[in-house]
């Protein structure tokens, strides 16, 4: 049914709501409308919001731009102006031209255009989004009903325009010389053709759900200009880039990620906009959306004092999720927004607030606003914070001082572990420390780990080539880290190409090099990977009590000089425990005791060094039995085999007679039993003596032979050589494919994992998400 263009003038309580910042549908009435008039004329309905003007018209094809055709009238109050122009049709170019207060003429690009012209052609496109049969009902509703905070999330982070491409062949016009810009250029030639959204609908929809992840997380889909910006520095934020397709292939895109079971968050940006000049730069010859310029991208940064751009952004995140049925929107730049000073080196241009705190006030009630109305309004859709700084509360509700977010990356944990993973192998030790120091804060925030596009680009190097060693080496070391990554605690996101160890850094204007999966240690990376995202979904263990300090526990976090740790994850379901081990050693081990929590038979669930994946195949085959050999703060032990560069997974398979010992041994025996096991029963909420000292970097001390001797006999093979105390100058084995080798260890005291007194950081129990799901 046609609307009537009387019912799209704005009223007096839009306009107000508009001005106070509480106007959440402002999209339905702003930017331009297929209307009918009273008389049954058939066109558009435009509406603005542009003060202190002189004048606004609507110039485009329908009208051959003419300047004086169609001028708009000014709104009651609001400074909007608004109009109906007959005749329009869907699918024509338009700008709205204003005339600044000192007689400036301004072309600019509607801001609520909800169709945009190929760049490098900037003006908007009148556009009917109405139309569209969705076919998601029975995911959306599954949505509504998933727990968010007990459900698998593994992200695969994506940019449409260089995931795969059409050919390779450079595009545009060549240089002087018949060359074509490459890498080291700024504007380096695209290569090759986009994929459309019809496109992605099959094959990257296919490809993500064989692989085994739960969410696409699409890199933003607004308009933006430069291609080399990704997306991040937008001029159309109600209208999804037309280098892919049209809206409604974009709908269909979504469409076919719900029907495949897949979610998808898209990354928004409300902390900045490009300065473009017929965007929302200077809009009325002014700053009047913006407030001041980025002193480090040179981006104009939102005005969140105003009401009228605070409706405009919350509008917006709204109008995605319930236009586009998004998952879940990541609010880019948090940092950048919530400090006042974020970027200014100069201590002479710092700005502090009224309570003389850096805080950016309008800014942090900005976001508290978004978050509170997304979770009103459809709390099934996840809120994600890329913020990089220690800002407390960011999961927490905006009742309790917090921001409101669902999930916040984990910068810390991934600049840590790449650090670590970066670091040769004879000095692992000595960093040990930055691999368990995130045990410290893990549960403080609902954390994400990411291992996203920034860590790929602008000469980071790629994943595989930050490895130490050969390429043996490098393959094992990026299955290490994977493997590190999903079975430690919190969401899971992962940048194309870091599934198939690809060499190059990302390049935002050719396709991932998938073509090298024609080689087996790519395609082995590439088949580990997605064996561990479906090890990961099929394990309650890794995600039901991801976000929970009961779901995690320590054996051996100070195994420093061998450079491994143990843990224990759990689920709902005790039967669903885990038990990981990882060593980031080039050695093997073999006869490793290891603490298990509860008697029983164990077998091993997955192992990252099996021939399959490219590994030297060090596995553990059948089952592993306990022994009556305390270790690691537990009363009982296996023995297993450890591979070089790899992690292991174990659970209990089956149960197992203890054997009865006889008189005042029986009686010693099950003392320290009971010991034994009321050390592993104690709340997981505590944090570990092995943990603070980790994170502290202090040596775990060697055991006397003395106290060796006060071991029960079996517990006295040792897991080191005497001789391996001090890790050698140069790596032990060769730069070859190593070979399991038997090998005596040094035994650990079981102190080492014992609980300590509770954290000072234990995070509440509520937050944000608890109270949306």
């Amino acid at each position: 049914m046609d609307t009537l263009d009387s019912s799209l003038y704005l009223s007096n309580d839009d306009l107000h709501l508009l001005g106070n910042g509480n106007w959440y549908r402002s999209h339905e009435k702003l930017g331009a409308h297929p209307a009918v008039a009273e008389d049954g004329t058939k066109g558009y309905h435009f509406a603005v919001w542009a003060p202190h003007v002189q004048s606004v018209a609507v110039v485009g094809d329908f009208n051959d731009w003419n300047e004086t055709a169609f001028y708009l009238n000014p709104a009651s109050s609001g400074d909007v102006w608004e109009g109906f122009v007959p005749g329009v049709k869907a699918g024509q170019l338009y700008k709205y031209l204003l005339v600044s207060h000192s007689g400036e003429k301004i072309y600019k690009a509607d801001p609520y255009a909800f169709f945009s012209e190929l760049p490098p052609g900037t003006a908007s496109i009148t556009c009917d989004l109405a139309g569209y049969a969705w076919k998601d009902a029975s995911y959306m509703a599954e949505r509504a009903e998933r727990p968010m905070l007990k459900s698998p999330l593994n992200i695969f982070e994506v940019h449409l325009g260089s995931w795969k491409r059409h050919g390779d062949e450079p595009q545009g016009e060549p240089r002087e010389d018949g060359t074509w810009p490459g890498p080291g250029d700024p504007f380096p030639a695209q290569r090759g053709t986009h994929y459309t959204y019809d496109d992605l609908s099959k094959e990257l929809v296919a490809y993500a759900k064989k692989m085994g992840y739960s969410h696409i997380e699409v890199m933003p889909l607004s308009e933006h200009p430069f291609d080399g910006s990704w997306g991040y520095q937008s001029t159309g934020y109600f209208a999804p880039t037309s280098r892919y397709g049209n809206p409604k292939q974009l709908m269909h895109f979504i469409d076919a990620c719900h029907k495949a079971g897949i979610g998808v968050i898209m990354d928004w940006v409300p902390g900045g906009f490009c300065a473009d000049s017929h965007g929302l730069a200077k809009f009325n010859g002014e700053m009047l959306y913006e407030h001041e310029i980025h002193p480090n991208w040179g981006t104009h940064k939102f005005d969140f004092s105003r009401g009228q751009v605070r409706s405009f952004l919350v509008s917006n995140a709204l109008y995605w999720v319930e236009t586009y049925h998004i998952d879940g929107i990541r609010m880019d730049g948090v940092s950048s927004m919530l400090y006042m000073n974020f970027g200014i080196d100069d201590p002479g241009q710092k700005r502090f607030n009224k309570y003389g705190t850096e805080e950016a006030l309008d800014a942090s009630a900005f976001i508290r606003q978004t978050n509170s109305a997304m979770g009103q309004l459809h709390p099934d859709v996840m809120m994600i914070a890329e913020e990089s700084t220690a800002w407390p509360l960011v999961t927490y509700p905006p009742s309790d001082g917090g921001l409101g977010f669902h999930f916040k990356w984990d910068m810390g944990w991934m600049n840590d572990t790449l650090h670590y993973m970066q670091t040769d192998f004879p000095w692992r030790p000595g960093n040990h420390r930055m691999l368990t120091f995130s045990s410290m804060y893990q549960f403080n925030e609902n954390f994400i780990l990411p291992l996203s596009h920034d860590e790929v680009v602008n000469g980071k190097c790629s994943l595989i080539t930050r490895m130490p060693g050969d390429q043996w080496r490098q393959f094992a070391g990026l299955r290490a880290l994977a493997f590190y990554q999903m079975t430690h605690p919190g969401g899971k996101l992962n940048f194309m190409g870091n599934e198939i160890g690809q060499y190059i850094e990302w390049r935002y204007y050719e396709g991932i090099e998938y073509f090298l999966t024609e080689y087996d240690t790519h395609r082995n990376e590439q088949v580990f990977i997605e064996a561990l995202n479906k090890f990961y979904k099929k394990n309650p263990a890794l995600w039901q009590r991801g976000y929970e300090s009961s779901g995690f526990e320590w054996l051996d976090a100070d195994n420093s000089d061998q450079s491994i740790i143990s843990f224990i994850r759990r689920g709902d379901d005790p039967k669903d425990d885990l038990v990981i081990l990882i060593n980031f050693d080039i050695n093997p081990r073999e006869d490793f005791r290891l603490g298990v929590p509860e008697w029983g038979v164990y077998a091993e669930k997955f192992n990252s060094d099996a021939a399959e994946y490219g590994g030297s195949g060090v596995v553990n085959e059948g089952r592993l039995r306990c022994e009556e050999v305390g270790w690691n703060g537990r009363a009982q032990s296996v023995v297993v085999r450890i591979p070089p560069l790899g992690g292991i997974v174990l659970q209990k398979v089956a149960t197992q007679a203890r054997p009865k010992a006889k008189g005042a041994a029986a009686v010693k025996h099950k003392v320290t039993a009971k010991k034994a096991a009321a050390k592993a029963e104690k709340p997981a909420t505590t944090t570990t003596k092995a943990a603070k000292t980790a994170a502290k970097a202090t040596p775990v001390a060697e055991k006397t032979s003395a106290a060796a001797k006060s071991e029960p006999a079996a517990a006295q093979k040792a897991n080191t050589p005497a001789s391996a105390k001090k890790a050698p100058a140069k790596p032990a084995a060769p730069e070859t494919k190593p070979a399991a080798a038997k090998e005596p260890a040094k035994a650990k005291a079981a102190a080492a994992a014992k609980p300590a007194k509770k954290s000072a950081t234990v995070k509440k129990t509520v937050k944000a998400s608890a109270k949306t799901k």
